[in-house]
């Protein structure tokens, strides 16, 4: 199948899904600004094409108070969800086009310096 065009071991896969638990961010974490132009980087980071301007929102109520921003990219989408009270940061990457995780790490310790993150990448076949 040409459209499986990410290759592990011999082995064609659909995509590549990086999901990431950042904890204990700095302040930007809770700028729209700030999510909308780390979307922006990440992009440029792992060499993507971005589908028009990344979406920010702030919403929810009580201690789930935060930020959801969804970045299209030409071969799938970036999401983001955060948590104010925490800083806490939820972030997922996937893309049908190879990308380096380790640089989706870096790029969220250099806009958001976390005290944590936990992550895993998963292969869509």
């Amino acid at each position: 199948m040409p459209y499986k065009r990410i290759l592990v071991d011999g082995v064609k896969h659909y995509g590549k899904h990086v999901i990431l638990t950042a904890g204990g961010c700095n302040p930007a974490l809770l700028e729209k600004s700030k999510i909308a132009e780390f979307c922006k980087d990440m992009v440029v980071r792992i060499d993507m094409v971005p589908f028009g301007e990344p979406f920010v929102e702030r919403f929810g109520g009580g201690d789930e108070v935060g930020i959801s921003a969804v970045q299209l990219i030409q071969t799938s989408a970036i999401t983001i969800h955060t948590n104010d009270e925490a800083r806490d940061m939820y972030l997922d990457v996937f893309s049908c086009k190879d990308f380096d995780a380790a640089t989706v790490i870096k790029t969220v310790e250099d806009w958001f310096s976390p005290k944590s993150i936990v992550s895993e990448t998963l292969l869509r076949k």
